[in-house]
């Protein structure tokens, strides 16, 4: 038998992805968390072979809990469920260690399927997001940038931003206009959307 930790913030899904996996004769799901640091503790307390991982969860995200999983518990695969692919988002998703990412719009039959390649030792993500991750922009902003974009979300202060980041609110309006100059838009609301869209932040 594979064990399966399912970690998903939404009960009707998890609820219903546990009976979906309950219906193969190699598959047990043995936990389930509503959110990313239960995810981790309970992983650690029941030991699964595979965990399943929805992609935004609250305390820690999908992403964070793979990297956590990789570290504290490198014998636990991680496949990441996502309502949403973005190729950034995917090469994310296998630099913190997780070994299957796939869309929640997919046939009922492939996460199963998924779970036993992973289990095997092999990976799988969903080939239309592999092709998409071939073709798409590489984000133009740099480290930094991204920081800092990513911390004016909902119109923050400037000054609360540079205190966040240690640099001067100058510094930060120089990024936060480089942002919007590259992205090619009038705003920086609209460079974090842009950017969010993307799967930049």
């Amino acid at each position: 038998m594979i064990k399966v930790l399912l970690a998903d913030d939404e009960e009707l899904i998890r609820t219903a992805l546990a009976a979906l996996l309950g219906l193969e004769p190699d598959l047990e799901v043995v936990a389930q968390a509503a959110d990313g640091r239960a995810a981790v503790d309970t992983a650690l307390a029941h030991r699964p072979d595979v965990a399943v991982v929805d992609l935004e969860m609250p305390a820690l995200d999908g992403l964070e809990v793979s990297a956590a999983l990789a570290a504290a518990l490198p014998s636990c695969k991680v496949v990441i469920l996502t309502g949403y692919g973005k190729p950034p988002l995917l090469k994310r998703a296998l630099d913190a260690g997780a070994k299957g990412f796939l869309p929640k719009g997919s046939p009922g039959g492939a996460l199963a399927e998924v779970i036993r390649r992973v289990h095997a030792g092999g990976r799988y993500v969903d080939p239309a997001l592999a092709a998409d991750a071939l073709t798409a922009p590489e984000c133009p902003l740099t480290p930094r940038e991204l920081e800092v974009l990513r911390l004016a979300e909902s119109d923050t202060p400037v000054a609360v931003i540079a205190r966040r980041t240690h640099l001067s609110g100058g510094t930060v309006r120089n990024y936060l206009a480089a942002a919007v100059a590259k992205l090619g838009v009038s705003s920086r609301a609209e460079a974090f959307r842009l950017a969010r869209e993307h799967g930049w932040l």
